[in-house]
């Protein structure tokens, strides 16, 4: 199994190799409080409050290392999709038709039943007994993390994502409708499904947490780090886009430009 330093040196070499602007973001989650190092950022050890989509971007950008809890949280919801405190799904609901994000309770209730069937095919006692989670630069993670977050443009995230899918064991596997990206998207779901989840900035991450309008980001289960750099460039071997991204227009080409064209050409040339 990869330990603290192997984690570590994977967050060097990503960061590297897809010349990302940020940090890929270590997120651990802890049971108590014994489990938030020392020196670590926390907003209420200081009487204030953040958004846990802030303290990923303090991570990601200057490089800090945040502890979050119920108590440092002011985006409730988020508190309670985490479950780091139990409060009866009817009184979330009512909470998130209250905020206007959605037409009515009926939609809201469709957006709770659509996040419940994502979770049930997992073990869901995965999110239970964690009161918080501690966040920092990868290359400075404090402990083996449960989940990794990259930020970055489209040509790097489909990367990501095209080093994932290389066997086709670890696509993924995303829903969006605007709203708990980073913090769900980027740990949560990742931490308790296994699945790579891409997000695109929501609303509160573009308001709270500094997002750039170009990016986006991909969450995934931390040990699929190691999977990514070793296939990281290997889709499509010599047509790889490399990076910087090798990009040309498509003029003047036929199908022999690649042999899988080619060949569908010809299997089509057989039929007609």
């Amino acid at each position: 199994m990869p330990d603290l330093k192997d984690f570590r040196k994977a967050g060097e070499d990503i960061f590297h190799k897809l010349h990302l602007s940020t940090y890929p973001v270590a997120i651990k989650y802890i049971k108590g409080k014994d489990g938030i190092p020392q020196g670590a950022m926390q907003p209420s050890a200081f009487g204030k409050k953040m958004t846990l989509c802030q303290a990923i971007s303090l991570s990601k950008g200057p490089g800090n290392t945040v502890a979050m809890t119920a108590d440092d949280n002011f985006c409730t919801p988020s508190t309670v999709g985490h479950q780091w405190v139990n409060i009866p799904l009817e009184t979330l609901i009512e909470s998130q038709v209250k905020q206007g994000w959605h037409k009515d309770i009926e939609a809201e209730k469709r957006r709770m039943e659509a996040q419940a069937k994502l979770l049930a095919t997992t073990d869901i006692k995965r999110m239970f007994g964690y009161i918080g989670f501690v966040c920092s630069p990868l290359q400075k993670a404090h402990d083996v993390p449960d989940a990794v977050l990259l930020h970055g443009d489209g040509v790097q995230i489909t990367h990501v994502i095209h080093a994932l899918s290389y066997e086709y064991l670890h696509v993924p596997s995303s829903s969006f409708d605007g709203y708990g990206e980073t913090c769900i998207k980027g740990g949560l779901i990742p931490f308790v499904t296994g699945i790579p989840q891409i997000l695109l900035p929501g609303a509160g991450d573009r308001s709270f947490s500094g997002s750039s309008p170009h990016e986006i980001g991909i969450g995934m289960p931390a040990e699929l780090i190691f999977y990514t750099l070793e296939n990281l460039f290997k889709s499509g071997g010599m047509m790889n886009m490399g990076f910087p991204a090798r990009l040309f227009m498509p003029m003047g080409f036929d199908e022999n430009i690649t042999p899988g064209f080619k060949f569908l050409k010809d299997e089509i040339g057989k039929i007609k």
